[in-house]
């Protein structure tokens, strides 16, 4: 006879044996490819004297280092020029210069004009409410069955003739 201690022990081993991870998946090692440098340059400037926009850039890479400068035109008035280099090994350089000297419009002696609404007055508008009419109409008559009461009734069963 089989023990039972025997066939739960063997059970469990192939409980055990059947949670453990499968190695079957060995997945591909990923090789990065370093793409060769791409050089490049690019210029753009918008000047609108009637708006007064005045900004612009200019750039350039050989696929290492970047080189070039932007131009910004303030509110101020001066106009201000970033020249930048950046690599991977010193980072990002700039060196910023202002051209002009700073203008500021002139402060006014007078107050400022202030412009208020017209005050036309509060008038708190008239009562409106008026008492609801009844709207309750009898309603038509509508012809009901009522049963009449209960009265227990007794009948005597008939005598039949009784034979000896």
């Amino acid at each position: 006879m089989v023990n039972i201690a025997a066939v739960a022990a063997a059970l469990a081993l192939v409980t055990v044996v059947a949670a453990l991870p499968d190695d079957s998946y060995h997945p591909q090692p990923k090789h990065a490819y370093k793409s060769a440098p791409k050089p490049y340059n690019f210029a753009y400037g918008v000047i609108d004297p009637y708006q007064g926009i005045n900004f612009g850039q200019t750039e350039e890479s050989d696929g290492n280092q970047v080189r070039g400068s932007y131009t910004v035109q303030l509110p101020d008035g001066r106009k201000q020029i970033v020249t930048y280099i950046a690599d991977h090994k010193t980072g990002y350089h700039a060196d910023v210069k202002y051209e002009g000297k700073a203008q500021y419009p002139p402060k006014s002696e007078h107050p400022p004009f202030i412009v208020r609404p017209k005050d036309i007055g509060y008038h708190a508008p008239e009562p409106s409410y008026h008492a609801p009419e009844p709207s309750y109409h009898e309603p038509a008559h509508i012809p009901t069955y009522h049963e009449p009461p209960h009265v227990p009734t007794y009948h005597e069963p008939p005598h039949a003739p009784t034979y000896h």
